[in-house]
């Protein structure tokens, strides 16, 4: 059983984690790594605004809840500007909690997979690494919207 807690961005703190929750149901997007896996959500809360202050502790409330990996949500990827925490949020929480940190939840809807693709957001090599578990396919995405 792997248990799992998911930290948003605060601009969606009031997002009620449809999509997320839909993936990990699913088993798409950075969820498609547990496809042979029982799943169990212990912890759903945002960063606390920037620069992410609820990051501080919040790990260690969801590993008390017996959380093994923290997923920092596509929200932090895709909201615009992307989160400018990711990299430090990926370093803190291991290094604090010793819990596994994986990029992403659900699949970058298209809205945001071509307004980042316009702008030039990411980088060839960071499409390529990090993000592709969250590209998945143009159906996928559609239905991300």
């Amino acid at each position: 059983m792997k248990r799992i807690g998911i930290i948003i961005c605060d601009r969606y703190g009031s997002c009620a984690g449809g999509k997320c929750l839909r993936a990990l149901r699913e088993r798409v997007g950075a969820f498609a790594r547990y496809a042979d896996e029982e799943v169990e959500l212990v912890g759903y809360t945002s960063c606390g605004g920037c620069p992410g202050g609820n990051v501080e502790y919040a790990p260690g409330e969801m590993q008390k809840n017996g959380a093994d990996v923290v997923h920092l949500a596509t929200g932090l990827v895709v909201g615009y500007p992307p989160c400018p925490q990711l990299g430090a949020f990926r370093k803190f929480i291991p290094a604090k909690y010793g819990l596994e940190v994986v990029l992403g939840t659900h699949p970058v809807p298209r809205s945001y997979f071509e307004t980042h693709g316009e702008l030039g957001t990411w980088s060839e090599g960071r499409r390529q690494g990090d993000l592709l578990p969250l590209l998945a396919d143009e159906e996928t995405r559609l239905a991300y919207d």
